[in-house]
């Protein structure tokens, strides 16, 4: 199995396709409800879905950068606002925190070998957990 993509509840969905686009997405799909990204670096796909009522979403989504105090100073320059520059984290991993226009969570990080690759990982591959 390989995970194909995520899909983004939005309010604005001009609002928000300016905004990844900013971030350097590239729009594969374009309708006035739904609207479909490739990510500048590798295959995966992520869309955004127009929500005409409330909705909580809790979901965060990652995008890795292997650059990312570059990514970040970019963005910065662009006029998009974070919330948190990039900080190394205890997991090993370092991450800039920011959310869409509809307050969606993203954050962009790079982990390295860390992100497959923890110290603590888990070496029981082929074994179900019960």
């Amino acid at each position: 199995m390989n995970l194909n993509q995520v899909t983004l509840p939005v309010k604005d969905m001009n609002e928000a396709v300016s905004f990844y686009l900013t971030l350097g997405m590239i729009q594969i799909v374009d309708t006035p409800h739904y609207a479909r990204f490739q990510c500048p670096d590798g295959d995966a796909t992520f869309s955004l879905s127009l929500e005409t009522g409330n909705y909580n979403n809790s979901a965060v989504i990652y995008f890795e950068h292997e650059q990312l105090d570059e990514l970040y100073a970019s963005l910065v320059e662009k006029g998009i606002r974070f919330e948190q520059p990039p900080t190394a984290q205890r997991y090993l991993w370092t991450e800039a925190i920011l959310k869409d226009p509809s307050g969606n969570k993203i954050k962009l990080y790079w982990a390295g070998e860390n992100r497959l690759n923890p110290p603590w990982k888990v070496e029981k591959e082929g074994k179900k957990r019960r």
